[in-house]
């Protein structure tokens, strides 16, 4: 769960974030297609002497078998754990010596090797990161060993009400479809996985055809070009097509799920599917959750916290991913007041449904998700993990320049318009965690 908060953080950048280059010149990241199919982007930063670089596949959770959740999070675990050439603390061992990093993991939509290193040193680090993705051994005592680490961080995240939280709501916002199903996978079905399992999936889904390669910092977009080709150039797509996974499909109608604990404290989430950014409607979404739960000037936060006293955090968020979309009003608080704050959440959903929001909140959500850009794009990193994501989520390079003039058009009555569509209060599913336990 946490893996795939982080994960989706990048994509939430795309919603708060985007703005950077609006207006510039010059675009965010320069982009071509190799021979072999895969996307390069080159972001010049001329004045950062490191070099980070992302490694993207589309191998993430939502391609794992159905009997065989949290394969692909398994793989993404182990392609550093050892390579042709090297063991794994043969390779902690290069990289560190060097000062720089090398790691990987996989997400709902795809799997990412991720190398920050001096430009100095860039040509040992592109080395070891082409062994990661080009040539991981999958060695038997690693698969053992990292299978048995993720069983015990299940079983320790099912101790935390957030997180059983977040997988419940989403199993019911997405049924029958992968993100339903938790990355990480469960005990159960992680401890079936094998290491023939890893090496198919990595063989089959870890391709150039869906990679995509952001080099972000002191380097030039001919350098970028010939230090990837030369590492890159002869990795060959297998000859079967890449494996497809359907948009997420409307559910029934809204459930309610409790989970019944013993503790003082409960966490409440209300969920819903969405609109991705492709949808002209996503801007006023995005600006109409803001104004209803996303910040202390909220309403949720004025009502539930400040007014109330009844809510330790509330907040509301859009999450876009490739293949749909969720949106979740969440809010932790005494248990003894879950029916209060859920009735306080309900009442400010279908007060937006039914009311203009005011000129200052539609101001106030309007220059927040304009101008926080500066603080969250400040980094090469976070510059490399942005172009891949807008690239994986097909919206072009471009799309930089579109948000801020889109959300600076958005109205009072755009608000309400989407509000009517995803804010009433009878199309969310609901899940309790922390409710006491009946009698």
């Amino acid at each position: 769960m946490m893996r795939w908060r982080r994960l989706g953080s990048v994509l939430l950048l795309l919603s708060l974030l985007l703005p950077a280059s609006a207006g510039a010149a010059k675009p965010i990241a320069h982009r071509e297609v190799l021979p072999n199919g895969i996307v390069l982007l080159v972001a010049e930063r001329p004045a950062v002497p490191i070099v980070f670089v992302r490694a993207f596949a589309r191998a993430g959770a939502v391609l794992d078998p159905p009997d065989r959740a949290g394969l692909a999070n398994l793989t993404g675990a182990l392609l550093t754990r050892g390579t042709a050439k090297h063991t794994g603390p043969q390779l902690d061992s290069a990289i560190e010596f060097v000062g720089g990093s090398l790691s990987a993991a996989a997400g709902r939509d795809g799997m990412t090797a991720s190398l920050a290193v001096l430009k100095k040193d860039l040509g040992l680090g592109l080395d070891l990161l082409a062994e990661v993705v080009l040539t991981p051994t999958f060695p038997a005592e690693e698969v053992k060993r990292k299978t048995a680490q993720i069983q015990a961080a299940i079983k320790r995240s099912e101790e935390d009400p957030g997180t059983v939280a977040g997988r419940a709501l989403a199993k019911l916002v997405f049924p029958n479809h992968p993100y339903g199903v938790p990355v990480e996978g469960t005990v159960e079905s992680v401890g079936r996985l094998t290491r023939d399992d890893v090496v198919r999936f990595h063989a089959t889904n870890v391709r150039p055809d869906t990679a995509i390669i952001a080099v972000v910092g002191a380097i030039t977009v001919d350098d970028a070009r010939r230090e990837i080709e030369a590492r890159f150039g002869g990795w060959k797509a297998p000859a079967e097509q890449p494996a497809t996974t359907p948009p997420v499909s409307l559910g029934g109608p809204p459930r309610t799920e409790t989970v019944e604990k013993e503790l003082t404290q409960a966490t409440i989430v209300l969920g819903r599917q969405a609109i991705r950014q492709t949808d002209p409607d996503y801007f006023p979404l995005a600006v109409a959750s803001y104004v209803l739960g996303g910040g202390s000037a909220s309403r949720l936060y004025s009502r539930v916290r400040d007014e109330g006293g009844l809510a330790y955090a509330v907040f509301s968020y859009v999450m876009p991913a490739r293949y749909g979309a969720s949106f979740t009003v969440s809010a932790q608080t005494r248990t003894a007041q879950v029916p209060k704050v859920i009735e306080i959440m309900r009442e400010e959903l279908a007060r937006m449904t039914r009311e203009p929001v005011s000129e200052r909140e539609l101001k106030l959500a309007k220059e927040y998700l304009i101008g926080s850009f500066p603080l969250r794009l400040d980094t090469s990193s976070k510059v490399a993990d942005f172009v891949v994501a807008v690239e994986e989520q097909g919206l072009g390079l471009d799309y930089a320049d579109r948000y801020k003039e889109r959300v600076a058009r958005v109205t009072a009555a755009d608000v309400q318009r989407v509000a009517a569509k995803f804010f009433v209060p009878d199309s969310f599913d609901r899940v309790v965690v922390g409710a006491p336990k009946k009698p």
